[in-house]
């Protein structure tokens, strides 16, 4: 898997100043440095993007569009995108944020169905002239905020990104050109994006966080048996087996190459209780998680 780039990384490579950006950071198109492509590679942060005057190809994992004029478009850590710019006469916004800005709130349940937080959604919006005037007018706002001295500015301006996402929510998505292949090879593939997306695991303290086919399949977003059906087709395996599979992998790699205790293990692994991990790991394996530690350093 290619690296994931952090908001650091991207901030510095498109600005190339001595700023820091934190969970937040807000900049004008026009400040960036050249007009180079961005690779395709996921990044670690949500970005929402508003272009007032641009033409490229903006790729996604599943899908590409032909962007010309304006757009909003959302981004976010789980999927992997790229930019072609065809001229080099750019005009808009982007704002860059990460998972514990937002923070919990906006993860109910009208905000979870947008664009921002679906992994197979309406990424890229047109707005009317009304919608472009209203918009252009947060981000102008935002960015005031961000050179502002104002003690409590991050509240504020974290106040704004559910304003964009209700206001981007009414508006019609630009048509998408599909990638070549069907539909199950499409779904198929995000979904093995998003299942390997989650590893390897970092700390004890970092659980997958989708566990089951039932969450794999409202992310991308399809229907259980279809999710079923798509990978059946494509791949032999049914989505528990695929799911099954990598968190045993990952179980023995940690097993293996970590002084985690089974119970941490099972953790981070979903497992809520250890005895469940054990359950799951012999079933696999024919063997305990404890059993399976010791004779590996035995050998």
């Amino acid at each position: 898997m290619k690296q994931t780039e952090s908001a650091r990384d991207f901030h510095h490579r498109l600005i190339q100043d001595n700023s820091e950006p934190g969970q937040f950071t807000i900049y004008k198109t026009e400040d960036r440095q050249g007009y180079t492509p961005l690779p395709h590679t996921r990044r670690d942060f949500y970005k929402i993007s508003l272009v007032t005057r641009a033409e490229g190809i903006l790729s996604y994992a599943d899908k590409s569009f032909h962007i010309r004029g304006n757009v909003i478009a959302f981004f976010n850590p789980m999927i992997p995108y790229s930019w072609e710019p065809i001229s080099q006469d750019d005009s808009g916004y982007s704002c860059l944020f990460t998972e514990d800005f937002i923070g919990h709130h906006l993860h109910s349940d009208s905000l979870s169905k947008s664009p921002l937080f679906k992994v197979s959604g309406n990424h890229v919006l047109v707005p009317d002239q009304k919608s472009m005037t209203f918009l252009n007018g947060i981000f102008e706002q935002m960015i005031t905020e961000m050179r502002s001295n104002y003690v409590y500015k991050y509240d504020l301006l974290r106040s704004y990104i559910p304003i964009i996402i209700h206001e981007a929510l009414k508006i019609e998505p630009l048509e998408k050109k599909q990638q070549p292949g069907s539909s199950s090879a499409r779904i198929s593939a995000l979904f093995l994006d998003l299942l390997e997306r989650q590893f390897p695991i970092a700390s004890p303290q970092h659980a997958v966080r989708l566990k089951n086919a039932n969450e794999f399949a409202s992310q991308l977003p399809v229907h259980t048996n279809h999710l079923n059906r798509a990978l059946k087709e494509t791949t032999g395996k049914t989505t528990t087996e695929h799911i099954a599979d990598r968190l045993l992998k990952e179980a023995k790699a940690l097993l293996l190459h970590s002084n985690w205790d089974i119970a941490e293990i099972g953790y981070c692994l979903g497992f809520e209780h250890a005895s469940n991990f054990n359950i799951f790991f012999k079933k696999q394996t024919g063997q305990t998680p404890n059993h399976f530690r010791k004779e590996a350093a035995i050998s």
